[in-house]
């Protein structure tokens, strides 16, 4: 019979101070901690999700673990404690991967969702047919790349000051996001791949996967 104490228990609370919207899915599915996770379980947990095997999952893992390591901070410090503590998932705002508006915008700086932002993704995509034959709406590699730019320029008034900076390190963070999502959670196969805007809004309002990636993180 399961324990009524654990059904009842209540969800992980989610830190605002943790603004990626796929690590707040985790916590909150309780696959991590929402504090301290050290490095190799938080890689390991990341790996899962992409459901590579062999080499592409030890490539992929080695890539999670080198970002996963600079997400507190670049400085020596920073870069020894969490080789040892490991990431401080609820102090990761105003870190080194925080892109201070050149994002999406979808997930503001108090962790309010903005559905105007999700509205305007979704205006990068178009119709695709999804395998179980419904069409729903979509961004492929190329919208994606296409919605990032779009991004990146919509900050360049903003913060004109540091743009001569943030030109070549933005672009940069960009790539471990919205493509990385794509490749994880993407539907269809080479240049038919699509990331569904449905799933996205799931991803930052309920802060759930979709349940074949829950399958893979429960392997």
């Amino acid at each position: 019979m399961p324990d009524l104490a654990a059904r009842e228990a209540p969800a992980p609370q989610v830190s605002p101070d943790n603004p990626c919207p796929f690590l707040r899915a985790l916590v909150a599915g309780n696959h991590v901690g929402s504090h301290v996770v050290p490095l190799p379980e938080l890689t390991r947990t990341i790996d899962r999700t992409t459901g590579k095997t062999g080499l592409p999952a030890l490539i992929a893992g080695v890539q999670i673990f080198l970002v996963a390591q600079i997400a507190n901070g670049l400085g020596p410090l920073s870069q020894l404690r969490s080789l040892i503590k490991g990431a401080i998932l609820d102090e990761l705002r105003n870190g080194p991967l925080d892109k201070h508006g050149a994002g999406s915008r979808i997930l503001d700086q108090h962790a309010v969702v903005h559905e105007d932002e999700i509205t305007r993704l979704a205006t990068f995509g178009k119709d695709y047919k999804s395998p179980d034959g419904s069409v729903e709406r979509g961004l492929s590699a190329s919208d994606i790349k296409a919605f990032m730019a779009a991004n990146f320029q919509r900050s360049k008034d903003e913060h004109s000051w540091t743009y001569a900076i943030r030109r070549c390190y933005y672009p940069l963070l960009m790539l471990g996001e919205w493509p990385v999502l794509l490749d994880i959670m993407g539907k269809g196969e080479g240049r038919d791949r699509y990331l569904s805007v449905a799933e996205v809004r799931t991803l930052f309002v309920e802060r759930r996967f979709p349940d074949r990636i829950v399958a893979l993180l429960n392997r």
